[in-house]
């Protein structure tokens, strides 16, 4: 299995973090050279790997981790996404419903990558919190996902386990998936809560 990470800013940054405390290959992309952020990845870790946009989209588990308005373009670099999924991690905070014909922003992504199985997820904790390690006294740090497809939600929930985290699905992205998307100026009740899972 590999695994991209699209968008290098603040929230790509700690997914490359999350990959490289388990010492798990990521490649990491932008629209820009990946000379520009070569320094950025190194940082971070050995298995971190700056490519080419299109170099990184053939990976199996692509994180979509752009802002919203830039999600075409990312789309645009494969004709069919048939065979991957796409965790969206983007939030359209400010963008108006009736730009998205009234559909969650999520369910509005998926179209874009025709044939891609979509799942939401990793976006409802800031940055800085993303940032941290998962492993919080002794729990994990919960990471929400919803998604139309099962699988592929069962898919990404085994990754996410391998990070570290404790994921907890929503069901579908019309459902529990509301909850981790903003719509219009309003976020998802889900949105910024900082929670952490205890087995027991």
């Amino acid at each position: 299995m590999s695994y991209a990470i699209i968008g290098f800013g603040k929230i790509g940054h700690a997914l490359a973090k999350a990959f490289a405390r388990k010492g798990i290959e990521v490649s990491v992309a932008t629209t820009r050279d990946p000379i520009s952020f070569a320094s950025d990845a190194a940082a971070i870790g050995p298995t971190i790997i700056p490519k080419k946009l299109a170099e990184a989209v053939k990976a199996d588990i692509i994180f979509l981790a752009v802002r919203f308005e830039a999600h075409p373009d990312v789309a645009k670099a494969l004709h069919t996404w048939h065979g991957k999924t796409i965790v969206d991690v983007t939030n359209a905070y400010g963008v108006p419903p009736d730009e998205l014909g009234g559909q969650p922003s999520s369910r509005f992504i998926a179209q874009a990558f025709n044939g891609g199985r979509l799942v939401k997820g990793f976006n409802h904790l800031i940055a800085a919190t993303l940032d941290q390690d998962p492993a919080v006294h002794g729990g994990k740090r919960v990471v929400f996902l919803a998604s139309d497809d099962e699988d592929a939600a069962t898919e990404i929930g085994v990754l996410a386990e391998n990070l570290g985290f404790a994921p907890i699905k929503l069901g579908g992205l019309s459902e529990g998936g509301k909850l981790v998307q903003a719509r219009g100026n309003s976020w998802g009740q889900l949105i910024f809560k900082d929670l952490v899972k205890f087995d027991g």
